[in-house]
């Protein structure tokens, strides 16, 4: 009884989190209890006292536990903690830790979500979204630009550095517009819902360029002279980090810059004889400021150091001898600039290094920082920009497209594919929106930064793949009519840059998250890392302890909260009416914690090695924090009804797979000998009961980009609506309009050609499909149509073919075509004393 006793004394101490004296006295009194119950037996009372002395050893620090205990555990851990190159040592230190250490604490408090700041923009933003950003789409012709231009007009150019495109986060005082990282997203969205090539060419400078590092890391003299000339578009900037032999291993870039003496602008001052080989580099080919991530070498100790001192950012003038820019990539028929950059034995001053010759060698922590940045801002609003305008454009098709006397919308197979456009639209725009408030309160997500550029890039895919589906034959012809073939070929370039999807997921997200957001783990390696023993043993006596209680804490909570469906939980916000959705978060949020602190304790430093369990975890984060985006969104726009068809699928969806993606990673987990354990801890009761959305659940979801309804405009909030007929959506959204002011007329005219007989069903036919005029004058001569409605019914008819219609090009011309262009496109190749 005694054992028992303190068993069910210490669990219930360990699930509440209590410790110290409290937790002692009770450990204490439950022991006597179960001693004076086995009437004092003798082995009662060696076992039960011995089990009391050991909690209270574990409960108290002191020379027993520090030295029998914590230094020996020390040795342990120490082979147990994964291995950590100087690039990843680097890595942890960057960003900051927001509501992804809740995630990862296994008790979220949701009150830390629900009451944190929210993006929002100021009156200037507003005035600057609905102004010249609203121009600048309307200049934007996205066939002309890729099939005619192969670049933005000069016009835009012009327009884009007048108005201050490439200045938006610089700060005001320095000529910029000093706008929030919400405002930039907002931007960049709906340029992307015009032109990608045009949304491309306005983001990397404000988040992929030299202006971020010199506002974060420049010198006075260098963000006096370039920050106004960055913002005004005087300078344009680009940065090279992607080596042909290095890919997505930054550490491994071979690009080099040697410490020597060389002449600059008349005089011998000491700088870097750089050299460098670089692919992939948007704006390269009409950049005047070329950043370079090098690594920087002194053989010959003019600075006094080490040989070698590590990756450095510097920044390059495009009119410096030996630069080489100008050639182009063409990636996936988007024409925005890309393209190689290269020199050899370059010189630069030790001035253009970023931040002068005091950040040598710290290159890699500067571009850690500012790319969290960029990642949370660019890509995802890319790619929430074609959610939102595949919800625009397919349920508008889908509404005015008719097959069988009826709109392809009401076909069930076409709702399956209608409900993830709208339901992973709202998701992406719930994650892009939080994470942008993160960086307004001046967080730096390096974590989250890469969930919403893996995940957000991901859901575009879906997103427009089944747009694609819905559309069919008219999406798959391109020319100036297709609204959907841009974003379709765009797809590849999100998934691909700012780091590969694949990598990211399998290596990034859980590798990097996994340390960077536990609340131990980070202080263990350092206790790891030390060279002063005793040192290490004491820090490391003052975390252990409590990080086995959180393990044991985690392993209790996922599996009551798995018993109980939730109820476990202590406190469970009210507001939106959706309690199990939060009880179902914190119960998988504890698992999560659970299998993290599992995996760090049996792989280790294997944990590299082990990508489809690191990508399986990494996804069970994703569907954790998009849920979390959905409940915030909902949040701070009120709980809307209207929106809970919305907000209940994503969060349904999110539970669907994070269960599956947890139980994927439970029966494949490399250490056998763990998965039954972990099963009865995270699944007792077996994984089942989140199945996702029902049908009529989804049938509701994509119903709200086919009605004409608030929710619509919700949904598509922030794209760029235009709706003459000669433009490739707007002819669409003219449709939708006409078809649904038309709606009672054409309901009247279906039901009067339905009443019939089969002769003149035939000749009706036959006016339907070529002769709209003769059949509206057919439906006012029968009086089916009043006088006064048959011009509207017509432009509603005409509209309606006219959305159907595809592009046909005359042959030839597109024989003069390729006559123009046969051998024109010259492949530009290296010289030959590159050194790779």
């Amino acid at each position: 009884m005694s054992v028992l006793l303190w068993l069910l004394a210490a669990l219930v101490l360990i699930y509440l989190g209590i410790g110290g004296t409290t937790a002692a006295a009770v450990l204490v009194a439950a022991t006597a209890i179960g001693l004076f119950y086995d009437h004092w037996h003798l082995l009662s009372v060696l076992v039960g006292l011995g089990l009391l002395a050991l909690s209270l050893v574990l409960l108290f620090p002191g020379d027993l536990r520090r030295d029998r205990l914590s230094r020996p555990l020390l040795c342990w851990v120490r082979s147990k903690l994964p291995k950590l190159s100087d690039t990843e040592a680097e890595a942890l230190k960057s960003g900051t830790v927001d509501w992804d250490g809740e995630l990862f604490s296994g008790q979220p408090d949701w009150s830390k979500l629900l009451d944190a700041q929210p993006g929002h923009l100021n009156a200037e933003e507003r005035a600057f979204l609905e102004g010249p950003v609203e121009e600048l789409c309307a200049m934007l012709n996205d066939w002309a630009i890729t099939h005619e231009d192969y670049d933005l007009p000069a016009p835009v150019w012009k327009f884009i550095r007048d108005n201050g495109f490439f200045g938006l986060i610089i700060p005001k005082e320095d000529g910029g517009k000093g706008f929030s990282h919400t405002a930039h997203s907002e931007i960049v969205m709906k340029v992307s819902t015009r032109s990608v090539s045009a949304a491309v060419t306005v983001m990397v400078p404000n988040s992929l360029g030299p202006g971020e590092l010199l506002m974060a890391y420049g010198t006075e003299a260098q963000k006096a002279h370039y920050l106004p000339r960055l913002a005004s578009g005087k300078e344009v900037p680009c940065f090279a980090l992607t080596s042909p032999v290095a890919g997505s291993d930054a550490g491994a870039i071979p690009d080099k810059g040697i410490v020597c003496k060389g002449n600059w602008q008349g005089e011998e001052v000491l700088g870097l004889k750089v050299t460098w080989n670089k692919r992939y580099i948007t704006l390269a080919p009409v950049a005047t400021l070329i950043g370079l991530a090098i690594k920087v070498y002194d053989p010959n100790r003019l600075l006094g150091g080490d040989d070698e001192i590590g990756v450095t950012c510097v920044l390059v003038p495009r009119d410096v001898d030996g630069v080489n820019v100008g050639a182009r990539h063409l990636p996936m028929n988007t024409v925005f600039m890309n393209g190689p950059t290269w020199g050899t034995d370059v010189f630069i001053p030790m001035d253009q290094i970023i931040g002068g010759q005091d950040m040598l060698g710290k290159g890699w922590t500067m571009l850690l920082e500012c790319l969290s940045i960029g990642r949370s801002v660019s890509l995802p609003a890319l790619g929430t920009g074609a959610g939102k305008v595949a919800c625009l454009a397919t349920g508008s098709y889908a509404y005015v497209r008719e097959q069988f006397g009826r709109p392809i919308s009401q076909f069930e197979g076409v709702q399956e594919a209608l409900e993830p456009i709208a339901g992973y639209s709202y998701m992406m725009d719930a994650a892009r929106l939080l994470t942008a408030s993160m960086l307004d309160r001046g967080v730096r997500p390096s974590v989250p930064s890469a969930v919403l550029k893996y995940r957000n890039t991901d859901l575009m895919r879906e997103v427009i793949n089944h747009a694609m589906d819905v559309v069919a034959g008219r999406g798959v012809i391109t020319g100036p009519r297709n609204f959907l073939a841009r974003a379709y070929q765009a797809v590849p370039i999100g998934i691909t840059v700012e780091g590969a999807n694949i990598l990211t997921r399998s290596l990034m997200i859980f590798g990097q998250g996994a340390i960077r957001c536990h609340p131990f783990i980070v202080e263990e390696i350092e206790a790891a890392g030390m060279a002063d023993q005793d040192a290490a043993t004491d820090m490391f006596d003052g975390i252990f302890y409590r990080h086995l209680a959180h393990t044991t804490r985690n392993a209790l909570r996922a599996c009551v909260l798995a018993l109980t469906r939730g109820h476990g939980v202590e406190t469970v916000p009210r507001l939106g009416d959706i309690r199990p959705c939060y009880r179902q978060l914190a119960r998988f949020s504890a698992a999560f914690a659970l299998l993290t602190d599992v995996t760090l304790l049996s792989v280790g430093g294997g944990l590299k090695a082990r990508q489809r369990l690191s990508g399986r975890l990494a996804d069970c984060l994703v569907q954790l924090y998009y849920a979390s985006a959905i409940i915030k969104q909902w949040h701070e726009e009120g709980y809307p009804p209207d929106q809970r068809p919305l907000v209940e699928w994503g969060l349904k969806t999110c539970l669907r797979d994070l269960q599956a993606s947890m139980r994927a990673a439970i029966l494949q987990f490399p250490v056998p000998l763990l998965r039954w354990p972990l099963r009865l801890l995270v699944f007792p009761l077996g994984a089942t009961g989140l199945n996702g959305p029902d049908d009529a659940l989804g049938a509701e979801v994509a119903a709200s980009i086919v009605r004409d309804a608030p929710i619509r405009k919700r949904l598509s909030r922030g794209c760029y609506v235009n709706e003459s007929p000669d433009d490739s959506l707007g002819r669409v959204l003219n449709a939708y309009r006409l078809a649904n002011e038309t709606h009672d007329m054409r309901e009247k005219l279906h039901a009067a050609i339905r009443s019939r007989n089969e002769d003149e069903l035939d000749a009706i036919a036959l006016l339907m499909g070529h002769q709209r005029k003769e059949l509206v004058d057919w439906a006012c001569s029968q009086n089916i149509i009043q006088g006064e409605e048959c011009d509207k019914l017509l432009e509603a008819l005409e509209a309606l073919y006219d959305v159907i219609r595809v592009d046909a090009f005359d042959a030839d011309g597109i024989k003069k075509l390729a006559r123009c262009a046969k051998g024109k496109r010259q492949v530009v190749e290296r010289p030959p004393k590159e050194e790779d």
